[in-house]
């Protein structure tokens, strides 16, 4: 579904990503590890056209991200993202901040959008939460809602950045149960994050980053256990 050529990223001269070669297939769960830093977090805005790589190509089902001719909104209605901080309206109720962008982007009537919103509240749990306000939410109920909220518009592909940093501990569990539900039900997903049990137990491949580059990959086992590279080692060492 994404096929990722020789992509290079720089802010002024620091460069951040260097030269990522990546293939990500079709209900596959690939898990970004590493120290803060290493380029994990840009490489997703990349890979959303949140951020304009300086070379290289992002190809995405067939339409490449650097082609001019590309209508990059269409691309963004296939490719949900949650980010770090929930970025919930403060001023709109739950149900409201999930309807809004299938109503004014997929143009759905008000009745569809209600009842897609209502059912993906349900999947997250939080059906009693539809008609009340963000500030009263807590951190793992706001980031569910945050999730329900990109699932709303029917992507294909789902990109998290370290989804639940922002969350007391015993919040993260049930953020964590939601992604691996879409997981089972094999949603493509790209996931940033420092839980290294979800990315053992979730996670088809797992790629561990360093200082903008791709230092090893391999699937969970293979790169928990036995990994080939002493950065890797050294990496999981301090955090498992």
């Amino acid at each position: 579904m994404i096929d990722v050529i020789n992509l290079n990223k720089s802010f002024g001269s620091h460069m951040v990503l260097t030269n990522i070669n990546l293939n990500i297939y079709s209900q596959e769960v690939v898990v970004i590890i590493g120290p803060s830093g290493s380029g994990k977090s840009t490489f997703l805005r990349c890979l959303n056209a949140l951020e304009q790589p300086q070379s290289g190509n992002i190809i995405i089902e067939g339409e490449s991200l650097m082609d001019g001719r590309t209508k990059i909104a269409d691309i963004r209605t296939e490719v949900g993202m949650v980010f770090q901080q929930f970025n919930l309206f403060p001023h709109m109720k739950v149900i409201d901040n999930i309807t809004l962008a299938p109503i004014q982007v997929r143009k759905w009537s008000a009745g569809k959008s209600r009842n897609k919103a209502l059912e993906l509240l349900d999947k997250v749990g939080l059906s009693e939460k539809a008609n009340v306000y963000p500030d009263s939410l807590s951190g793992g109920q706001a980031q569910r809602v945050a999730i329900a909220r990109a699932l709303a518009m029917e992507p294909k592909i789902m990109l998290f950045d370290e989804p639940t940093s922002a969350l007391d501990p015993e919040m993260v569990g049930e953020v964590l149960s939601v992604m691996k539900d879409l997981a089972k039900e094999g949603m493509t997903m790209i996931v940033v994050t420092h839980e290294m049990g979800f990315a053992r137990e979730v996670g088809d491949r797992v790629l561990f980053m360093e200082q903008g580059v791709i230092v090893e990959e391999g699937k969970p086992e293979d790169l928990f256990e036995h990994s080939t590279q002493e950065r890797t080692r050294a990496f999981l060492s301090k955090v498992l």
